[in-house]
């Protein structure tokens, strides 16, 4: 007869939530309209309307770079702390 593995609910942990952070961040500056809509200020002529939006386009890349590679620690650190539970 096989074993089933232990099913574990989630867990969540500070690391998580700076994840998810970093993935809910962009979202929010950018469906808050009216913290943007605007022509000033202009920045080399662009109004702020449009590089504000480009802005957040390299901001947006950097989080979820950052998330990225926080999830790859999170998931390195899981396990090793399963693999020395077990050994």
């Amino acid at each position: 007869m096989s074993e089933t593995p232990e099913v574990r609910p989630p867990v969540v942990t500070p690391v998580r939530v700076i994840i998810g952070l970093c993935l809910v961040v962009p979202f929010v500056a950018m469906l808050w309209v009216g913290s943007y809509a605007k022509a000033d200020p202009a920045f080399i002529g662009i109004p702020f309307f449009y590089w504000y939006q480009m802005a957040w386009v390299l901001i947006s890349t950097a989080l979820t770079m950052l998330a990225y590679k926080l999830w790859q620690h999170d998931q390195r650190t899981r396990a090793s702390q399963k693999g020395g539970a077990t050994q």
